[in-house]
């Protein structure tokens, strides 16, 4: 004679061996604090930094050394890009005239405008040219640190350039600059 099967499953059955344990809450309360500290310690880091565009509306101060670091040969291009839009580059040349070596420089840059004093603000490293053969390639100063009496050629790179611009060459400050 057939056995009948049980009317439940063994593993589904309250009273069988393999029935669940009720789980500790702890480990979520854990995973949460850790959650909630770091996403307090990115917040506290977060407002530390300089601001992403220091200066307000106009342009920041210029870092003392800068007097030692005079701009020269500035030269502007544009380039169409894989996105249909135009990529804008300003070119020249920075000497170290001071007894420092050079090891980073930020600058700030302003596009004026035909109705605005300032169309566009941008703030970023300056880059050095490495090469020109067979493409311009840029790295940061610290790649290749600007020794006294050294003249070296720079690139900025602007994906956008404001419709209000007035085509004068752009005003760059160097805002901060790190010398030893």
């Amino acid at each position: 004679m057939p056995s009948t099967p049980p009317s439940e499953p063994e593993m589904f059955r309250p009273d069988s061996p393999q029935a669940r344990e009720p789980r500790s809450a702890l480990p979520w309360i854990i995973a949460l604090g850790v959650v909630l500290i770091a996403t307090g310690a990115l917040v506290v880091m977060g407002h530390r930094g300089e601001p992403a565009n220091p200066g307000g509306a106009g342009l920041a101060p210029a870092d003392p050394y800068a007097a030692s670091l005079p701009i020269a040969n500035l030269q502007m291009s544009q380039a169409g890009n894989m996105a249909g839009s135009q990529t804008t580059y300003v070119d020249g040349q920075i000497t170290n005239q001071g007894q420092k070596t050079v090891t980073a420089i930020t600058v700030q840059v302003a596009f004026h405008g035909f109705t605005n004093p300032i169309a566009k603000k941008e703030t970023m490293p300056l880059m050095l040219v490495r090469m020109r053969e067979p493409y311009v390639d840029t790295q940061p100063v610290g790649a290749a640190p600007i020794l006294p009496g050294q003249t070296r050629e720079f690139r900025l790179i602007f994906d956008s350039v404001p419709e209000d611009w007035n085509q004068n060459y752009p005003e760059i400050r160097l805002i901060k600059v790190v010398a030893r």
